[in-house]
């Protein structure tokens, strides 16, 4: 699941970066965006930056000087509706949506703008602040939540490890269900194709991604949030929730292939890992502990390896205990089932239903044991 803390890690991202262009501010423009300023506890005489969010990156767009009432402006052209930047300085910023009819207000603390800030004039902005507003909420949650996990781990308490793990991730979900609501009460708005593509996990949210990438096609069909979204949509609709799961043939440690589809007529966890995979390493005591619990009553698990040494995804398979089966090819990351699954990253996996169809995915820990409690009642 990608984390909520990304788009706090967007809000901070500093103005230097990989890409620069000049400036685009143009006041003799008959269309085009408009801000106009009003900061508390401003310095007059300091600079206000605007950039835009490129692909990760923000990219210097133009400079505005604050007066003495703490105003500042910045008008000018985008080429198509996008997110941007306003920053005071490195801690803060606020996010806004602009395309060539927004004439947005902005007003704020410039000592804490990121908490203080709000806009109108432009209902994607404001839709943009309401975001940030639900992510700043699960972000102080999150932070409190850190500072008990510190205390009880350096304390020995398991228990209140495991507790405080498990509530943070209902912190999460909550998080995600709140910025999902959003998002699916506008469709259309390109701030929707941003946080599918930047907070939230298209993968994990297919059905919402796909609804937003067709209304952003009627709406925005040249902003880069609509084809970046469009394009992991179509990417990832063979691997949807939902949908039948791409067959795997590769063969075992013995040479035998064993293809995922044999398995039909059981639940099957579609397992993605490596033997020099940490994390991976760290779940597998949890896939055994679900296996060991379940196997009996019609679920088992199709490991995939990533790795390139036999002997060392041999070896990690028996000091695992883990006994169930399992195939690869010993192409690393060019691996034919990571290729079919478009894997970036592992651990990754996929509940599978007995008639193969998927069901679940990264169902990690506790989360893997709940999901089989709640389909093989």
């Amino acid at each position: 699941m990608k984390s909520l803390l990304l788009f706090g890690a967007l809000l901070g991202m500093a103005n230097a970066c990989n890409k620069a262009t000049s400036p685009t501010s143009s006041a003799g423009n008959s269309t085009g965006y408009q801000i106009n300023g009003e900061l508390t506890n401003a310095t007059s005489g300091a600079k206000v930056y605007l950039a835009e969010l490129e692909d990760n990156q923000l990219v210097s767009r133009d400079t505005a000087t604050i007066d003495e009432k703490g105003r500042f402006a910045f008008t000018g052209t985008t080429p198509a509706p996008s997110i941007y930047q306003v920053k005071v300085d490195d801690t803060n910023q606020a996010l806004v949506a602009l395309d060539n009819q927004t004439k947005l207000t902005l007003r704020g603390d410039a000592s804490k703008l990121n908490n203080s800030y709000t806009v109108q004039g432009s209902p994607d902005s404001e839709l943009l602040q309401q975001v940030s507003n639900a992510l700043q909420m699960n972000k102080t949650s999150m932070d409190r939540l850190e500072q008990r996990f510190v205390q009880a781990r350096q304390a020995g308490q398991a228990d209140s490890v495991a507790a405080i793990q498990q509530e943070a991730q209902q912190i999460q979900e909550r998080g995600q269900a709140g910025v999902r609501r959003l998002v699916r009460q506008h469709p259309g708005s390109v701030v929707s194709g941003f946080v599918l593509t930047a907070v939230l996990n298209p993968d994990d949210n297919f059905g919402l991604a796909d609804t937003v990438a067709t209304a952003l096609k009627a709406t925005h069909p040249e902003s880069r949030y609509a084809k970046a979204l469009t394009a992991k949509v179509d990417a990832s609709r063979a691997t949807a929730t939902g949908a039948v799961a791409p067959d795997i043939k590769l063969p075992t440690p013995e040479g035998n292939v064993v293809p995922l589809s044999s398995l039909r007529g059981k639940y099957v966890l579609l397992d993605f890992w490596a033997s020099w995979c940490g994390p991976c390493r760290q779940e597998n005591p949890n896939v055994v502990r679900a296996y060991q619990k379940y196997k009996d009553k019609g679920f088992t698990v199709y490991s995939v390896s990533l790795d390139q040494s036999r002997d060392k995804w041999v070896n990690a398979i028996a000091k695992d205990n883990l006994t169930w089966t399992h195939v690869s090819d010993l192409q690393y990351w060019q691996s034919a089932a990571a290729q079919t699954y478009k894997i970036e990253a592992i651990p990754q996996s996929y509940l599978l239903d007995p008639q193969g169809r998927i069901i679940g995915k990264n169902l990690r820990g506790p989360a893997l044991e709940a999901k089989l409690a709640q389909v093989m009642k």
